[in-house]
């Protein structure tokens, strides 16, 4: 692939419906209703406003054959009204429902952490190669007439791999790893090739962007040696809600469309189902935008590792690169300092002159020609004042500057001025192209100065600003190639909403934290309690436990899984009950939800990781 000229993906085409998927069709965007799959009316309702908002597809969640066969009713209800959108039956644990549902929807997803291996249970297993084989061969026996029944009845499947549901079997051989969860969904579609069953499409999902963006690019290269180019489902499990959800959707999601990766996306917000499409909706046309782009004359670097990429060696300036944490630069050319003690960026660009009344604990970045060697302050050079640089005294300066000023000059200037960190700038279509072009370029001359990017904006919604700047950060995070980001943006927003999403890109990134992280599922017809409600009582009780990460999720498919990359975990278990977690162990199971946000407190306290919130 081209790592700075945007291109699509070829994937085949998959019939779903009346709405195709893959090959020269748009990106689809869906959406999951969170109502009980007996109840047909709520469903039905329920999938007619996700359609009016634009959702493409509607997935439904069937627990057991009864729902799987309601499927049939809400199938008919919307016909009869005229909403002719392809629905998704979603099946765990049991396969033969998968059998009954595939008679009435349009696409079946399975899961093959528990289509045939037993619930996860952590528990390590020891096969020999004959054992293991005889396992694989128990998968093509009970999935090979699921496949019959979908060819008889038109229908497509989804092999949805969740990294919060991999089998005790995956996990004992591979690993909680990429790896593992590739082969976890490659033992399924090597399958369908061998049946010439074309209609396929495949998701690999995670909570975890790092886990998930690694995942699918790697999926994608095992199908190109493989010869499958079946098409991509994209998304961010648990993503959460709010802008922690947006950001955090469109980085991951963002990371992989900006390469060309995937043919439809579900944004996982805890939020209403029909509040996710007009998110999923602006991250495409976005990302679409760098069609047809103007070419970026990029080279890749030799020690540049795609699919598995490490940080980029750098040599610290100050607290910039090196070991050190990516860095949040900010603008405050107003003079006006408001923002949130929690996201206090670590250096303020003030333009031509300091404000008069600085802020303890920040340091400042002046224009090089007015900087006068304050301490507290920096000088910023662009590429055309290259001269100035020499004769500059500091221990730390910027350097504003676009790929295509990299000139040989500036190179050599370069290798003179250790100290000098480099703000990377793009107008570019295709920005993130431009980024990854300089970055690549400075590895290839073997320079060490850090990098930080510069993402320009003009947007007066907040939401617009977190799914730009998320999706344009996302692959530079990823790629290991991120010293520090500084968001500029002239629309209406607050210096404070600016700061909170530039502190909260690197968050999602799991690159730096400044807050608790919270870990919730968008719900479905499995959840059995509140979602939206619960996770806003835990988030008033917790959100000031910085560093910490708790998961809240509506029943136990992905939750144990998606607790072990949580400290904390409250996980549906019942009609009103709730089991704790700390990290994959259940602590405490069956508790009245009407007391499990308490109890939960209780439990942080026990274990030494709570403080009282002084603010």
């Amino acid at each position: 692939m081209d790592l700075f000229n945007y291109s699509r993906r070829e994937t085949s085409e998959v019939n779903i419906g009346a709405t195709p998927m893959g090959g020269s069709n748009p990106i689809r965007i869906q959406s999951m209703t969170n109502t009980a799959t007996q109840d047909t009316e709520a469903c039905a309702a329920q999938a007619k406003q996700i359609v009016d908002a634009g959702g493409e597809y509607v997935r439904l969640t069937a627990q057991g054959i009864k729902e799987a066969e309601n499927l049939m009713n809400i199938n008919a209800a919307l016909r009869q009204d005229g909403y002719m959108v392809p629905l998704v039956a979603d099946i765990h644990f049991n396969p033969k429902v998968a059998d009954v549902a595939a008679q009435y929807v349009e696409k079946v997803r399975i899961n093959p952490g528990n289509y045939v291996d037993a619930a996860r249970t952590f528990k390590h297993l020891e096969y020999t190669d004959e054992e293991y084989a005889q396992e694989l061969q128990k998968i093509r026996d009970r999935f090979v007439p699921f496949l019959n029944i979908c060819k008889e009845n038109y229908t497509a499947i989804r092999i949805g791999v969740n990294h919060g549901s991999l089998s005790d079997r995956i996990m004992s051989r591979y690993g909680d790893t990429p790896e593992g969860m590739v082969e976890s969904c490659m033992e399924f579609l090597r399958i369908c090739v061998e049946e010439n069953f074309t209609d396929v499409v495949i998701s690999i999902k995670a909570s975890n962007t790092v886990v998930m963006v690694k995942t699918v690019r790697l999926l994608a290269a095992v199908m190109e040696k493989e010869g499958m180019h079946f098409p991509l489902h994209l998304g961010v499990t648990e993503a959460g809600d709010g802008e922690d959800g947006r950001i955090k959707s469109a980085l991951g999601i963002g990371a992989l469309l900006s390469d060309g990766l995937g043919d439809t996306i579900r944004v996982s917000l805890s939020e209403a189902p029909e509040a996710e499409i007009p998110v999923a909706r602006k991250l495409v046309d976005y990302i679409m935008q760098h069609q047809n782009h103007p070419y970026i004359p990029g080279v890749e670097a030799e020690d540049f590792n795609y699919l598995s990429p490490s940080r980029r060696e750098t040599a610290a300036v100050r607290n910039i690169g090196g070991e050190h944490l990516p860095v949040v630069i900010a603008e405050r050319m107003d003079g006006k300092f408001e923002t949130n003690p929690q996201f206090t960026p670590d250096y303020i660009y003030a333009g031509r002159a300091l404000p008069e009344v600085r802020e303890q604990g920040v340091e400042y970045i002046l224009d090089a020609d007015v900087w006068q060697g304050e301490v507290g302050t920096y000088p910023a050079f662009n590429y055309e004042q290259l001269p100035l640089m020499g004769s500059c005294q500091a221990d730390l300066k910027f350097l504003f500057m676009p790929y295509m000023a990299q000139t040989e000059e500036v190179i050599a200037c370069l290798k003179h001025h250790p100290e000098v960190v480099i703000v990377s700038q793009s107008n570019h279509p295709n920005r993130l192209g431009e980024h990854r072009a300089l970055v690549h370029q400075l590895m290839k001359e073997g320079l060490k100065n850090p990098v930080v990017f510069f993402q320009h904006y003009m947007e007066n919604e907040a939401e617009d600003l977190q799914i730009k700047s998320a999706a344009d950060m996302g692959a530079l995070i990823f790629d290991g190639l991120c010293d520090g980001i500084f968001l500029f943006n002239q629309g209406s927003l607050s210096h404070a909403v600016v700061d909170a999403t530039a502190f909260g890109i690197l968050q999602a990134g799991r690159v730096r934290t400044s807050k608790t992280e919270f870990i919730s599922c968008p719900g479905c017809g499995r959840t059995l309690f509140d979602l939206q409600s619960t996770i806003a009582r835990v988030k008033a009780a917790t959100s000031h436990l910085k560093g910490l990460k708790i998961g809240i999720m509506g029943c136990i498919v992905n939750g144990p899984g998606e607790m072990a990359d949580a400290d904390y975990g409250y996980v549906g278990a019942g009609r009103g009950k709730v089991s704790l977690y700390k990290k994959k162990e259940c602590i405490e199971k069956n508790i009245p939800e009407e007391e499990a946000v308490e109890k939960l407190i209780e439990l942080i306290k026990a274990n030494g990781d709570y403080t009282e919130n002084n603010l």
